[in-house]
């Protein structure tokens, strides 16, 4: 777990005689499970879960429920799945829970302020930075893209504007030099779960007050899209390695290689080696090297298209590149 900063002021146990809470948690992928885990293994008890409707996902395009879905079908947990939590019967479904608080978790659609208003002590949304920085859907791929040291978790109260509510508290999270943003998700998602059950008891507890947010150091995370996940091989070594990793593995970086799209693994910056041009490629006993606009990187592993991910090498002596040929062009 990392370090913790701003920790709300009583992150144990709720005392005895604090009445639990009525949860109603709204999330959707994987990262928000563990939060979902830690509310059911708590005094707090949850009613219902609020998450996106089934959609179609992987290759054979199946119908398929969300992570939190899944797991709330396991805990025996009622699943209310609106195409927006602005519709009417949502609204209604809300009300008649009754709920004093709903837990946030990457939910993935706006909630607008009739609904934000029906619990007493509102939405409370768990955010993977240390707001106001990388507001937005995609704060943990910005961190790293922009070679940040430090990030963390956030917990604050949820209002119309973009992640700009009052925080309730922080955790830290150091960056690793080789971290993806799978990496740091997965971490993140551990520490923020017990950062998101310390501020429901704080707020069970009633001595609990969030801050507003500074009006500095404000940056923004949007959604990454395919096409931003492209690489852009004129860029330093350094900055291609962290955007890179910064993708994994979603949506995933990806170049072109003879015409089609050639997806790649983490890549590693190496400090000496031949002269390359950006996107150039060659292959020795270093590995399979890519040129730059300063430096080189090694490649990992890549997927050509319609094929399975595999070692750089390997691919290397099937594609059998040309003296002075370029990925990318």
């Amino acid at each position: 777990m990392g370090r913790h900063g701003g920790v709300p002021a009583r992150a144990g146990p709720r005392r005895e005689g604090e009445p639990p809470l009525r949860l109603l948690f709204a999330g959707t992928p994987a990262p928000a499970v563990p939060s979902l885990e830690a509310l059911l293994a708590s005094d707090h008890e949850v009613v219902a879960v609020l998450t996106r409707p089934d959609a179609r996902s992987g290759r054979g395009r199946k119908v398929a429920r969300s992570p939190v879905a899944e797991r709330a079908d396991g805990a025996g947990l009622p699943v209310l799945q609106p195409r927006s939590p602005r519709e009417p019967e949502f609204l209604d479904q809300l009300a008649a829970l009754s709920v004093d608080c709903v837990p946030v978790v990457a939910y993935g659609a706006l909630v607008p302020q009739a609904a934000l208003d029906v619990p007493v002590h509102g939405w409370v949304n768990l955010h993977f930075s240390l707001l106001p920085a990388w507001r937005g859907a995609a704060p943990v791929q910005h961190a790293i893209m922009a070679g940040d040291d430090v990030t963390g978790a956030s917990t604050f109260r949820l209002e119309a504007g973009l992640d700009t509510g009052p925080v309730f508290g922080t955790i830290t999270e150091p960056i690793g030099p080789r971290d993806t943003a799978g990496d740091l998700l997965g971490r993140l998602s551990v520490s923020g779960a017990g950062l998101l059950l310390a501020t429901l008891d704080g707020i069970a507890a009633g001595g609990l007050v969030a801050v507003p947010q500074p009006a500095d150091g404000i940056s923004l995370a949007p959604r990454i899209e395919p096409a931003d996940a492209r690489v852009n091989w004129d860029l330093p070594a350094h900055v291609v390695d962290r955007r890179i990793r910064g993708v994994t593995p979603a949506p995933g970086a990806w170049t072109t290689w003879r015409g089609d799209r050639l997806r790649l693994g983490p890549v590693e910056p190496v400090a000496d080696g031949p002269g390359l041009a950006a996107g150039e490629l060659t292959v020795g006993s270093g590995g399979v090297l890519v040129g730059t606009g300063h430096g080189l990187v090694r490649l990992g592993e890549v997927q050509p298209a319609g094929k399975r991910m595999l070692p750089a090498l390997d691919w290397t002596r099937g594609a059998r590149p040309a003296p002075g040929e370029r990925v990318g062009a």
